[in-house]
């Protein structure tokens, strides 16, 4: 039976300085735990409606319906939930191939598809601004159906990063140099992806080497702009592809 204070621990991880207190984040469903649980992710405890996991390490807890629904942070909880500890070695360690930079992208689900997104493209480091969503927020955790335990994580100065870079860095604009005619440089490169709404900040601007866009081919130009991650998937297709 979940205790009080249990309910109480796993709730407040909802909020990032919850999370950075403690130490620890939420994952939920049979399919994304197993991918944490075959990773280098360690394990603080498994709550289970039933014992199909088999854990060696950490604590597991059987519990009922019910008691996962206190806990859990979706509208029809998915069998399991399971909270890991942040690794302190979860960083980006240099340049190598393509890199991806997000600056000041806000919604959960967008880094969660651009996660999933590195790990179909091989791309192995994604480095975020410091005003760009936590990557343990249970909504960014779910939304990478486990990829997370695959690319590696940094949130730094932009600024800092870009300004000690020797690559080449493309910057994600509505209006540049078409990316299926552009030439482009893939073994040691960065794309930059700004903002839902206002793009890249005019402080990372100076830093890009090159702009590139994707060209619209609908006859009447209705669609105001593509989602980020679609954004991100295009480009790094035709990256990858060259």
């Amino acid at each position: 039976m979940l205790s009080k204070n249990q309910i109480k621990l796993i709730n407040s991880l909802n909020k990032k300085k919850h999370r950075l207190e403690h130490g620890l984040f939420v994952t939920e469903g049979v399919k994304v735990i197993k991918e944490f649980l075959k990773s280098s992710f360690t394990l603080r405890a498994l709550y289970s409606v039933a014992d199909i996991f088999h854990i060696e390490e950490g604590e597991s807890h059987i519990i009922s319906e019910k008691e996962l629904q206190k806990i859990s942070n979706l509208k029809t909880p998915q069998t399991a939930l399971a909270v890991f500890e942040i690794p302190k070695s979860h960083q980006s360690t240099g340049e190598n191939g393509i890199t991806l930079v997000l600056d000041g992208i806000r919604d959960p689900g967008n880094l969660g598809t651009i996660i999933r997104m590195c790990d179909w493209f091989g791309v192995e480091q994604l480095v975020c601004s410091q005003d760009t969503v936590d990557c343990f927020n249970p909504k960014v955790v779910q939304a990478t159906m486990g990829s997370l335990t695959r690319v590696r994580m940094r949130y730094t100065d932009l600024n800092t990063y870009l300004s000690d870079s020797s690559s080449h860095i493309y910057g994600a604009y509505m209006t540049g140099t078409d990316v299926y005619t552009a030439t482009l440089e893939t073994k040691n490169a960065i794309i930059v992806l700004g903002n839902e709404a206002n793009g890249i900040s005019s402080s990372i601007q100076s830093h890009i080497d090159e702009r590139i866009s994707i060209p619209s081919y609908g006859k009447t130009q209705g669609a105001e702009s593509l989602n980020v991650a679609m954004a991100g998937a295009i480009l790094l297709s035709e990256f990858k592809r060259r």
